[in-house]
Order: C-alpha cells, then sequence, then structure tokens
C-alpha cells in the first residue's frame, strides 16, 4: 500500500529536504508510525500526548484526498493505497 505523503518546508529536515515522501499503513496513525520508522522525529512534531491520549497536535492540519482528517476520524482516519495526505501546519499572525 503506497500513500503519497507532502511535507511542509519546516518538516523536510526529518525527511532529507524531500517535499513528498512514501508511507503505508491503514489508519493516518499507522501511516504516522511507519514515517517514523523511516524518518525518525518527525512523529514528534505531528502528534502529542494530551489526557494519556495520542492526539494531532493542535497546530497541525492533515488532509487525506484533499478532506480534513478531523471530520474522517482524525488519527484513525482509513487510508487506502494511492490516497494522498497533505501536511500543513498552521499558520497564525496579523495586524
Amino acid at each position: 500500500m503506497a500513500i503519497e505523503v507532502r511535507i511542509p518546508t519546516i518538516l523536510r529536515t526529518y525527511t532529507g529536504g524531500e517535499k513528498a515522501v512514501t508511507g503505508e499503513g491503514a489508519s493516518l496513525s499507522a501511516l504516522i508510525d511507519d514515517l517514523e520508522a523511516k524518518y525518525t522525529g518527525i512523529k514528534d512534531r505531528l502528534v502529542e500526548e494530551k489526557g494519556g491520549e495520542i492526539v494531532l497536535r493542535r497546530f497541525v492540519n492533515v488532509y487525506v484526498n484533499d478532506e480534513d482528517v478531523r471530520f474522517l476520524g482524525s488519527l484513525e482516519a482509513p487510508l487506502s493505497d494511492g490516497d494522498a495526505v497533505v501536511v500543513l501546519p498552521a499558520v497564525a499572525g496579523g495586524c
């Protein structure tokens, strides 16, 4: 099962500068574990422990085929071969 993962600039230090990498997993959680096995340290930038539970970090947005994973089951969002996952850090600021 091959899933393309688009990596934002800020996390490319973990992927050797690669804009996109390939991972595997039946869920987003499994995909993140697979990425961690290949790119040590990336998991800690995507998830955190909160109340004894592992959750996506508040300011990390993840999309599966253009759908926000928070509406697809968050870390348990199902993935299929050929899916496209995009990781986007939230941007804050203003005037």
